[in-house]
């Protein structure tokens, strides 16, 4: 074991500053350790790695009251929500990895064409080494273990950056990770951005970062100059769409739920909303009383709910005020919440209408629990809407009419979609997450998630008696020829 490898490398530089030199040296040794350790991890069979998911499981469970103690402080977050987007999430990931990785870990036959008689093929999935997780601050386990278990459950190494905007969590996820795994497989460094940049420097052979597209850039910039491959989850403006003929209740229930959950401070919550215009006051409605149901009938009950989320830091809780200060002076309005508590990093779900294409809330990720509302008259409206901004992590669409819904998802492209609901294909290990272009490059979680930590390698197997690709070697004559020339017309 190399316990003593990282005894600063395990510090919080908030508190406990590293030099610059003394930084590099701790991540060049966990690194280096990583890399002579990585055949050893990548020849772990599948018991060994379900053996290790199941600790981790179990570990989860186990600390759940320090999780739930951690989030508390570092988010406001309540026991439940904690348990419905983290916990839960983490296992759910880890049980389908334990029931599929067998499979997954199996090569995988291929056909074998015609020109190659006589040989067998197949493709068998490796791991891709010591890889790099960068994780943000909104969901501090979930989106710093699901990656883990893919990388566990393909065979890799790990170095681990969580956010350091959620020290409380990051103490627990130290401690958990310390009891299961030796530096030299998985290991973590805490601290600012100075801390991601020297990790970047090191050739990872894989990086996956989820964050936002600005900061997605810069680690796909690092990341190139070693050549690593990369998974960037990243997230944008993620549109709902409601119908004339959608059923209004849920959707507003649905829509209300996953705005206001973790404060809205969640990649795949619903940005902004796209309504018809005959329904428009009736939705209003209807999300103003599901807010009202979940959270409270009045504003001082809202604010002291349980279950609505703070802002993380300062910054963001600024940024919401400028973006509803912002919407307001280009003349919208509130037309519910609005609401705002600087001691306490509160802000109130707030729902806004008659904002101008000015306002800077069309353009940027809102990522908070404001959601601005416009309406359109036809279909082709408001997919040409969508289409005019960079493609979204996911899409959201609330109607009862199948050519509807075809038409919003054969003409727009974006990560994910869901139909009269939102958020719940996160839930999914079946399906691949993730976004397209400036929402993300690359999927996770279930075989997806086992894939982008995996490196397909072709293998074929020769015929040892007669291999027929002897017929082709030079020197070329008449009868080589022709029969080149039939290849092209058949099987070339």
């Amino acid at each position: 074991m190399l316990l003593s490898l990282i005894p600063t490398a395990m510090s919080d530089t908030s508190t406990n500053p590293l030099a610059d030199a003394t930084l590099q040296s701790a991540i060049d040794r966990v690194f280096d350790a990583q890399k002579q350790n990585q055949f050893v991890v990548a020849r772990m069979g599948a018991r060994e790695r379900i053996a290790k998911l199941r600790r981790l499981h179990d570990a989860l469970l186990e600390q759940r009251q320090d999780i739930y103690d951690a989030l508390w402080a570092d988010l406001r977050k309540s026991p439940t929500e904690v348990d419905i987007s983290e916990i839960g999430v983490i296992n759910s990931e880890i049980r389908h990895a334990i029931r599929h990785l067998r499979s997954w870990m199996s090569p995988k036959s291929v056909a074998t064409p015609m020109p190659l008689f006589g040989t067998r093929s197949e493709i068998r999935y490796e791991p891709k080494g010591v890889c790099l997780i960068l994780s943000p601050w909104n969901y501090p386990f979930n989106l710093t273990l699901a990656p883990l278990v893919s990388a566990i459950a393909a065979g890799n190494t790990a170095i681990l950056k969580p956010s350091e905007f959620t020290p409380n969590s990051n103490v627990v996820l130290r401690r958990i990770l310390a009891s299961l795994f030796a530096p030299e497989e998985v290991a973590i460094f805490e601290g600012e951005a100075n801390v991601a940049q020297a990790l970047l420097n090191k050739p990872f052979n894989h990086v996956f970062f989820t964050g936002s597209p600005a900061v997605g850039k810069m680690v796909m910039r690092a990341a190139a100059q070693h050549l690593s491959s990369v998974t960037l989850e990243l997230g944008g403006k993620s549109p709902v769409i409601v119908d004339e003929n959608a059923n209004l209740e849920y959707a507003a229930g649905s829509i209300a739920w996953l705005k206001a959950m973790n404060a809205g401070q969640i990649c795949i919550a619903p940005d902004y909303l796209l309504v018809h215009e005959n329904v428009r006051d009736a939705l209003l409605e209807k999300l103003a009383a599901s807010f009202k149901r979940f959270y409270g009938e009045t504003p001082e009950a809202r604010k002291t709910s349980p279950d609505l989320c703070r802002m993380i830091s300062d910054k963001q809780f600024n940024r919401m005020k400028g973006l509803l200060a912002d919407a307001l002076e280009h003349g919208g309005r509130v037309v519910f919440g609005g609401g705002t508590d600087d001691k306490e990093r509160y802000v109130e779900p707030t729902l806004l209408v008659d904002v101008p294409d000015t306002a800077n809330i069309w353009d940027e990720e809102v990522f908070g629990p404001i959601l601005p509302i416009r309406t359109f008259k036809t279909p082709e409206e408001a997919v040409a809407y969508v289409n005019a901004k960079p493609q979204p992590l996911a899409l959201y669409i609330f109607s009862t009419s199948k050519r509807n819904t075809n038409f919003y998802q054969n003409e727009t492209r974006t990560g994910n979609t869901v139909v009269n609901d939102t958020g719940v294909h996160f839930y999914n290990s079946e399906l691949p997450f993730g976004g397209v272009n400036n929402s993300g490059i690359g999927k996770s979680h279930g075989l997806f998630g086992f894939l982008e930590f995996s490196n397909p390698r072709g293998v074929v197997y020769q015929n040892r008696l007669f291999p027929l690709t002897r017929l082709f070697q030079p020197p070329y004559g008449n009868r080589i020829s022709k029969i080149i020339l039939l290849g092209l017309r058949k099987y070339f």
